[in-house]
Order: C-alpha cells, then sequence, then structure tokens
C-alpha cells in the first residue's frame, strides 16, 4: 500500500471514529486508532473507563466496528490491541 493511501485510509476511519468517541465519552472512555492492517482488519486501543470494560467487546462489535465498516470501504473487522 502506498504511504499515501494509508494515510488517506486512516484519516477515514478514525473520521469514522469521531461518530463513536461522544457516546465513549460519556461514560469516560474513548479509543484510539492504532492502525489498519493490510488484511482490512482495524486495530484500536480502549482507553480511560473503556480500557477493561466488561462492555467493550459489545462496543467493538454493535458500534465501532459498524460505525467503520458502514462508512469505509475494504474494513472486514476491528481488534483491539493493548
Amino acid at each position: 500500500m502506498v504511504q499515501t493511501d494509508k494515510q488517506a485510509l486512516l484519516k477515514r476511519v478514525d473520521a469514522a471514529l469521531e461518530d463513536v468517541r461522544p457516546h465513549l465519552a460519556v461514560d469516560g472512555g474513548n479509543v484510539e486508532l492504532v492502525d489498519v492492517m493490510d488484511n482490512g482488519i482495524v486495530q484500536i486501543r480502549w482507553m480511560g473507563a473503556c480500557d477493561g470494560c466488561n462492555m467493550s467487546s459489545f462496543t467493538m462489535r454493535a458500534g465501532i466496528e459498524q460505525a467503520i465498516m458502514s462508512k469505509v470501504p475494504g474494513i472486514v473487522g476491528v481488534e483491539a490491541v493493548n
């Protein structure tokens, strides 16, 4: 992947995360975009109250993954990293 293409992809994914961040902030949490892998997997890092929350897997599937996949073609999933 050409570097400028990767940077554009990261910006699109981060923009999609902006739709979710206010909802996370209500509970004192946030999410950081770590990377987008060549296989279409987005890597995120939970921050604040979301880090270690027992609802984070539900939030990832129902909120974050849906928000990103609906706005950024080619993304096939999301995974949390430490």
